[in-house]
C-alpha cells in the first residue's frame, strides 16, 4: 500500500489533488488523501482528510506528500516535519506543463497546468509554479519559492529562498553577468513589473515596481 498525501486541504490543495491523482493513475495499491492539521474536515472533494498523526499511523508501506501551502516559510516547517517522520516527497507535474532541456529541480516540485520551465534553469526545493507561470532560460530559483498564476520570469533572473511572486507579475530579463535579483523573503505584488533588483524582505508593487509604502 502506498499512501499519497496533499498536505493542505484549502484552495491550492484542492487544485493539486487532481494532478496527483492523474499521476498515480489506477494503481489499486495506492490511495490519495488530504493531510490537514485543523481537524475540521473528514473528507474534501471525495478524498479522506487525515491529520498528520493519522497519516503516519495509517497502514502503508510507503508514504509520500506534496506540500500544497502557499507560504514558503510554512512549507519549510512542514518539510522538516515530514523529513523527521521519514515521509518522502512527490513531485507534481500537470500533464500539460512544459520542461525543456537541462533544467534541474530540487525535491517537492509542483508545476500546475500550462506552467513552463525552459532550458538551463536551476530550481530549488519545494517550488510552486502555478497555472500559466513560466521560468525562462538560465534562471536560478531558491528553495520554497512561490509563483502565483501567470508569473512571467524572463531569462537570467535569480530568485532567493522564500520569495513570493504575485499573479501576473513580470520579471524583466537580466544579463548573464548581471542577473536580476529578487532577494530572500521578498514579495512581488500582483501585476508588478520588476525592472531592478528587489532587496531581501521587501514588498514591491506597480509598474515599474517600487517598494510598498504603508500608511
Amino acid at each position: 500500500m502506498i499512501l499519497y498525501g496533499v498536505y493542505g486541504a484549502s484552495g491550492f490543495g484542492r487544485e493539486v489533488m487532481p494532478l496527483l491523482r492523474a499521476q498515480v493513475g489506477d494503481d489499486p495499491e495506492a490511495e490519495c488523501v488530504f493531510v490537514d492539521d485543523s481537524g475540521t474536515q473528514i473528507s474534501v472533494n471525495g478524498h479522506r482528510c487525515l491529520s498528520f498523526e493519522d497519516f503516519l499511523s495509517h497502514p502503508a508501506e510507503t508514504r509520500a506528500v506534496t506540500l500544497a501551502i502557499g507560504d514558503g516559510k510554512v512549507r519549510e516547517k512542514l518539510a522538516s516535519k515530514c523529513e523527521a517522520a521519514d515521509v518522502h516527497f512527490i513531485d507534481i507535474k500537470a500533464g500539460n506543463c512544459t520542461v525543456l532541456d537541462n533544467s534541474s529541480f530540487g525535491e517537492g516540485l509542483v508545476l500546475c497546468g500550462n506552467a513552463t520551465i525552459t532550458s538551463n534553469a536551476t530550481i530549488g526545493r519545494h517550488f510552486h509554479g502555478n497555472i500559466y507561470s513560466y521560468v525562462a532560460h538560465d534562471c536560478v530559483v531558491g528553495d520554497f519559492v512561490t509563483f502565483a498564476p501567470g508569473v512571467m520570469c524572463n531569462g537570467n533572473v535569480h530568485i532567493e529562498d522564500h520569495a513570493y511572486v504575485g499573479t501576473g507579475a513580470v520579471l524583466r530579463q537580466g544579463q548573464p553577468d548581471k542577473p536580476l535579483v529578487i532577494g530572500a523573503g521578498a514579495t512581488v505584488g500582483m501585476g508588478a513589473v520588476v525592472t531592478r533588483d528587489v532587496p531581501p524582505g521587501v514588498t514591491v508593487v506597480g509598474n515599474p515596481a517600487k517598494p510598498l509604502i504603508k500608511d
